[in-house]
């Protein structure tokens, strides 16, 4: 049994920053693992399930978590006519088959390393919110072809190695590629269902050794960190949504852009030290 002393404040970090997840998820088109992997990595080692296999189990439930919040987001999004579903439609064969190979290779690699994996690419991901412009362009539309192939893959495996819906790349190449910014993240939201469903799915079949699986864990997804995370996006994924059509963002972008590069440094701090 746990202690409630110790319990208690450890489900109220998890419904704070699954709120705040839902929310960024909406706003921004990230997804919100970003935001929840670190929150249960935390809440997991203080419970004492420190493992090699830890960070797989918080990658597959963020993964679980970002179905739900994206089909809310997407839906939100398609409401005000946001969505590009020709280009979900074109990239989700690579999406999906590079998510795949994600999870295979997650399921080979240990907890430390997959954190200063996280903790690598979040950097650069903080970096691009905090500095990235919104003028920068590289081309004047998607790219195609063997280029689309090669980028939707790489989308899916590295987000499943972060356990993010994938908006974190995809929001950046959609307007490097001249998708005005709201119909990027409106679209990033559907990447991250391209990700999500059939890594989660793959991970329901990747085991996690008895003793080091916390409580309610089916496959790699811990069931109760799910329903929590959840409970909470379902509600702040719409509301960021919505924002993110009446509100310029630029000072949101910096404040998120300081705090993952603060989680990536923890992060790459707890897989060396």
């Amino acid at each position: 049994m746990f202690d409630l002393a110790t319990l208690l404040p450890l489900v109220g970090l998890l419904v704070v920053t699954s709120a705040f997840a839902g929310l960024i998820a909406g706003l921004l088109g990230v997804g919100g693992g970003i935001v929840l992997v670190p929150a249960f990595l935390f809440t997991f080692e203080t419970l004492g399930y420190d493992s090699p296999q830890l960070m797989q189990i918080c990658l597959a439930t963020s993964l679980a978590t970002i179905i739900v919040t994206s089909i809310r987001s997407v839906l939100s999004h398609h409401r005000k006519g946001a969505v590009e579903w020709p280009i979900l439609k074109a990239w989700a064969p690579g999406i999906g088959l590079g998510a795949l190979v994600g999870v295979l290779t997650t399921a080979q690699l240990r907890s430390d390393f997959l954190q200063a994996l996280f903790g690598c690419i979040a950097i650069f991901i903080g970096l691009y919110f905090a500095f990235g412009k919104r003028s920068w362009r590289l081309a004047d539309a998607m790219p195609t072809g063997w280029l689309r192939a090669v980028l939707s893959s790489l989308i899916g495996f590295l987000s499943v190695l972060m356990g993010i819906g994938g908006g974190s790349f995809a929001v950046p190449l959609m307007t490097l590629s001249s998708v005005p910014i709201h119909r990027s993240v409106a679209t990033a939201a559907g990447f991250g269902l391209l990700i999500a469903l059939p890594s989660v799915v793959a991970f329901l079949f990747v085991p996690v050794p008895l003793e080091v699986r916390p409580p309610m864990t089916l496959g790699s997804v811990n069931l109760g960190a799910f329903v929590i995370a959840i409970s909470m996006t379902l509600i702040t994924a719409p509301l960021g949504a919505k924002l993110a059509h009446s509100v310029d963002e630029k000072t949101l972008r910096r404040a998120f852009a300081l705090f993952i590069l603060v989680v990536a440094t923890n992060m790459l701090r707890k897989s060396f030290f």
